[in-house]
């Protein structure tokens, strides 16, 4: 029993939630209050991480301005990538509609908020904070994402006389890394105490609706891979059984044990044999670990929507578009984190009012689409160093005895 992952964990806690919301529905519903403290958890996370991981991110940005050419070509295929990934996960779940009929509601807390629907013009204005600690202490994202960008950009600014904030900011991180970890222990009891409720009062519509998300996701990823990332092959001139010769292990590594982390030394490895020079692998790849996760970014947007059908809460196209935003803003530099995609979709329900049960619920079958959504993270990183190095006029294609 020791020896079962967190992930396994999490399906035994979602499926004895399941269980008890069938058998013992009255019960169910007074496991409230574990799921809300297992959320309060979460969001705590929000505020500090994306401070320490931008400001870090940012100041520790000199690799970028070293790199100069190749850094910036990185940078604007990594942006234009990922939004597209982010405008085919909002396609899919606005055809599909998997949330349609769950009807999942806000806590008592959540629901005296007062609700203001967002316009472009409010959002605009939103985002520049009077003051950081009050935007912490609301969990205003947007506010914090703003403010860490150009606190960052003044760290880089300055140079070595910033070194202390720099470093307080990488150490604030990895405290916050750690944290998750603490926090994600609880996951399994949070998991199954929020299917147990949402089941209990719900019904099995519940599940037929995370079972056409995850059918949804998978067909939009593999859309996704072989629209997107298929037709930037052959746009580049790059060959594409050369490349999946290369990009293969990394991809399985990353779909089996869902951790990038784990197959970025293979990744490294086969995409310099593929013929990428070094000094691009070396620098596209980790730089694509903060700033590409296509897989990534598409499961946010098709997962942020699906709470608001499921909660019933209209969103207007700019709306959604404001939403994509903010998950394009808050999404970067926080890869290296536990159930990172939780937290980043935590953070953005509540900026939009919309109910916290729902990354619960989405964090019971997250082991089932982290696997896809890590993989394509990975391929596409793979994909984005041959890129790179093709618009350098640098890519000498080898063949890969493997």
């Amino acid at each position: 029993m020791r020896r079962l992952s967190l992930a396994s964990w999490i399906f035994i806690g979602m499926a004895a939630g399941i269980a008890l919301g069938v058998a013992a529905p009255s019960t169910a519903r007074q496991l409230g209050l574990v799921s809300n403290i297992f959320l309060r958890l979460i969001k705590s996370i929000i505020a500090p991480l994306l401070f320490g991981t931008l400001v870090y991110g940012i100041a520790g940005a000199g690799s970028l301005k070293a790199m100069g050419r190749i850094g910036l070509k990185a940078i604007i295929y990594f942006e234009v990538v990922t939004t597209i990934a982010l405008f085919l996960g909002l396609g899919a779940v606005n055809l599909v509609r998997p949330g349609e009929g769950m009807r999942l509601e806000k806590t008592a807390a959540e629901a005296a908020l007062p609700q203001v629907s967002p316009t472009l013009s409010g959002t605009l204005e939103h985002v520049f904070p009077t003051s950081v600690f009050d935007a912490m202490a609301r969990g205003e994202v947007l506010q914090i994402v703003v403010f860490s960008f150009l606190f960052g950009a003044a760290c880089a600014a300055i140079g070595s006389r910033a070194r202390p904030v720099v470093e307080f900011s990488e150490s604030l991180a990895e405290v916050m890394f750690q944290y998750t970890r603490y926090v994600m222990y609880l996951a399994p009891l949070g998991v199954g105490a929020a299917m147990a409720v949402t089941v209990a009062s719900k019904g099995f519509a519940v599940l037929v609706g995370l079972g056409k998300l995850i059918l949804t996701m998978y067909a939009a990823q593999a859309i996704f891979v072989f629209g997107i990332l298929g037709g930037v092959m052959l746009v580049t001139r790059i060959p594409v059984r050369a490349f999946w010769r290369a990009a293969r292990e990394p991809f399985l590594i990353a779909f089996s044990t869902a951790s990038s982390e784990a197959a970025l030394p293979t990744a490294l490895a086969n995409m310099e044999r593929f013929g990428v020079p070094k000094h691009i692998v070396s620098f596209v790849i980790p730089t694509g670990y903060s700033f590409n996760l296509d897989g990534t970014t598409l499961y946010l947007s098709l997962a942020s929507v699906f709470v608001a059908q499921a909660a019933g809460v209209p969103l207007s196209l700019g709306q959604q578009l404001l939403m994509m935003l903010t998950l394009m803003l808050t999404s970067k530099g926080v890869a290296g984190v536990p159930r990172a995609a939780l937290v980043i979709l935590t953070g953005t329900l509540a900026t939009f009012g919309l109910p916290l049960e729902g990354a619960a619920v989405l964090l019971g079958i997250d082991a089932a689409m982290d696997m896809a959504r890590t993989s394509v993270n990975v391929l596409g990183n793979c994909l984005a160093t041959a890129v790179v190095a093709r618009w350098e006029g640098r890519l000498g294609i080898e063949s890969l005895s493997h």
